[in-house]
């Protein structure tokens, strides 16, 4: 097991859901966290807590990944004790509608692509290089079960994130012969504000997804991160499917009713 005690860890996405929850996990083993989110008070909340709770160093960063210049601004302009990140957490992301292509709206699409693809891309080229120059660093992208294979409305979503697995791939076989890691976790169901941004807020129709059936937590995920983060440095963990036991594949859950 390696020590992740005051490396620097970028998180996209921590204001909520699994993106909050790995700044608890890498917070609590002793990191110094870069939080990054659209919800700057939401970010704020969160680096006091964690201060608080686990005397944690934490830099938050107003940022959209879907903002290319913004992206390649506020990375390169980080502060010199900032500057040198060991790990790179790729969370934010989001699903919109569950329409048949043919009745999809553009905007929903334009939004999961801009944000799981592009934003993804955007933050691992302005971090990736100062990584393989320091000879040290591992990119950890959030992926999806729905990255594996389409299901029904699921159509674009799933292909932003089959883009996400791809691009782990390719990713991982441009770093070869660098020690520098990487590694996509794919979680399966986990109840956080995700149906919730896919139904346009709309709480009843979310709360049918986990309905009858016990989800993952963001805690779960946020475990399986930290654990792929702290292996040996000759091990890495290309992929890791994390599903709930309730759950076969994208599509086939069992409810207990």
């Amino acid at each position: 097991m390696v020590s992740v005690k005051d490396k620097i860890v970028l998180i996209t996405g921590a204001s909520s859901g699994i993106g909050a929850s790995c700044a608890h996990f890498f917070a609590e083993a002793g990191a110094k966290l870069i939080l990054a989110a659209r919800r700057f008070d939401r970010l704020e909340q969160l680096g006091a807590q964690l201060e608080e709770k686990f005397g944690t160093s934490t830099h938050l960063l107003a940022l959209d990944v879907r903002d290319r210049v913004s992206v390649a601004s506020t990375l390169s302009d980080l502060p010199d004790s900032w500057a040198a990140i060991d790990i790179l957490v790729n969370n934010a992301g989001l699903s919109r509608g569950l329409n048949k292509l043919h009745e999809g709206n553009i905007d929903d699409w334009e939004e999961m692509i801009d944000a799981n693809v592009k934003g993804l891309l955007y933050v691992t080229r302005a971090i990736v290089p100062g990584m393989v120059d320091r000879a040290c660093g591992h990119v950890i992208n959030i992926g999806s079960i729905a990255g594996r294979a389409a299901y029904p409305g699921g159509n674009v979503y799933c292909a932003s994130k089959a883009a996400v697995r791809a691009i782990s791939d390719g990713l991982k076989q441009d770093l070869i012969g660098t020690p520098v890691r990487v590694t996509e976790v794919e979680p399966g169901l986990v109840e956080t504000e995700f149906s919730i941004v896919r139904f346009h807020g709309d709480r009843d129709r979310a709360t049918t997804v986990y309905q009858d059936l016990t989800p993952l937590t963001p805690d779960d995920i946020a475990d399986v991160v930290l654990y792929c983060a702290t292996r040996p440095p000759h091990v890495n963990i290309s992929e890791v499917l994390v599903v709930p036991v309730d759950q076969a594949n994208a599509t086939l859950v069992h409810r207990h009713r």
